[in-house]
């Protein structure tokens, strides 16, 4: 199997689909109607990716990814939020709960397929690489842990992709398209905004530490990573 994938999906129409075109692609699926049986699936075994509707019963998507990334269990897991909701403001709410990316209905089993593959390619690129230290901030591929101060920092699975290409490509001006291309993939439908809103997501998690000022705007450039002030 190329991973397993948790499908959180109140509508069983829906959620039969999604399971019968994953597992033709090759995926070992689990389908949960709500968060309560998705809880239950996560307990028996943990995914690798889940696919979570906005609307479900109870509590919403959104809700639940949060809960999601508060969880030693599913803190790393990636997210893939499925909703109706096209508006650019409702796609940041998305992205800000926790979700990895996000894809709109109606779409198709293709693009959804190859959102899968690109997250699920970027949960361990790097985890035979060497662990990286600039200036008290650590990361360590192997562990997928970021440490600073001697706290262990809260990131989620792309703060920390993103937080590694910058510490392995310091003091150089990167554009939002770089990053896309680099840490992203660059078959990934994902707009430029979204890089914003997980800059934004990796500086509150070093804030804490002051390691957040090592984030840098390049006014009309991109971003870029330096301990140099």
């Amino acid at each position: 199997m190329r991973g397993k994938i948790l499908i959180v999906e109140d509508e069983a129409a829906i959620r039969e689909m999604l399971g019968l075109a994953l597992s033709q692609a090759g995926y070992d699926c689990m389908e949960a109607a709500d968060a309560d049986a998705a809880n239950a699936r996560i307990l028996a075994q943990v995914p690798d990716l889940v696919l979570l509707d906005w609307m479900l019963p109870g509590i919403s998507g959104v809700d639940y990814a949060r809960r999601l990334r508060r969880q030693k269990l599913t803190e790393h897991v990636p997210i893939i939020m499925l909703t109706a909701r096209s508006e650019e403001d409702d796609k940041i709410k998305g992205l800000d709960s926790g979700a990895d990316d996000y894809i709109t209905k109606p779409f198709s089993t293709g693009e959804l397929i190859a959102r899968i593959k690109a997250q699920l390619r970027r949960t361990a690129p790097h985890a035979t690489e060497q662990t990286v230290e600039v200036d008290g901030l650590t990361l360590d591929p192997s562990t997928h842990r970021v440490t600073a101060k001697g706290g262990i920092l809260d990131l989620g699975p792309t703060e920390f992709r993103l937080l590694h290409f910058f510490m392995t490509h310091p003091e150089r001006v990167h554009s939002r398209e770089r990053l896309l291309n680099d840490v992203w993939g660059g078959n990934v439908y994902v707009e430029e905004r979204t890089v914003d809103v997980h800059i934004r997501r990796l500086r509150k998690a070093l804030t804490a530490s002051g390691h957040d000022r090592f984030i840098q705007t390049v006014r009309g450039a991109g971003y870029r990573f330096s301990a140099q002030g």
